[in-house]
């Protein structure tokens, strides 16, 4: 039933015709389908740098037993045997995973040196060249107090 308001009629049940509906979910998906996939970059873009945070970490901690020891660790091949080393006098409570939730791989056979590793976003160990990658499924190296293998640029 029609309304008076001013001397002229309304209706009120008028609304969003079936087009004018379709326009808007165009556009959300438009706006999603350009907004989802630098969302994704930036949160493994911080999964990353968290992962070369906690290696510097686990790295400073490996040069301050060395400091006390005169060596690194010797015989050490899993994380569990570099942790044991490191927590708590070193290190308190060590990451046990990179940012991606995968575990470290640790080399610290002759006590002349170490590695810790990630192997990226994978989880899967790749050729280790040495320098800088581009993408998020290369490993990250930490030899001896410096990055041997590092992102650098745009990751894809």
């Amino acid at each position: 039933m029609p309304r008076m308001w001013n001397g002229r009629t309304r209706r009120i049940d008028a609304g969003f015709t079936l087009i004018e509906l379709l326009i808007v979910v165009a556009i959300i998906g438009l706006i999603s389908a350009i907004a989802i996939p630098n969302l994704m970059n930036a949160v493994d873009k911080g999964k990353q740098k968290r992962t070369m945070a906690d290696m510097r970490t686990i790295g400073a901690a490996v040069e301050a037993y060395a400091t006390d020891n005169a060596m690194y660790p010797v015989g050490v091949t899993t994380w569990p045997a570099m942790k044991a080393h490191l927590n708590p006098h070193f290190m308190k409570s060590p990451p046990d995973n990179d940012g991606w939730q995968n575990g470290w791989e640790v080399d610290s056979v002759t006590g002349n040196d170490y590695t810790v590793t990630s192997t990226g976003k994978d989880g899967i160990g790749g050729p280790r060249s040495g320098g800088a990658t581009a993408a998020f499924d290369c490993d990250i190296l930490f030899t001896n107090g410096r990055f041997f293998q590092w992102p650098q640029g745009t990751q894809s």
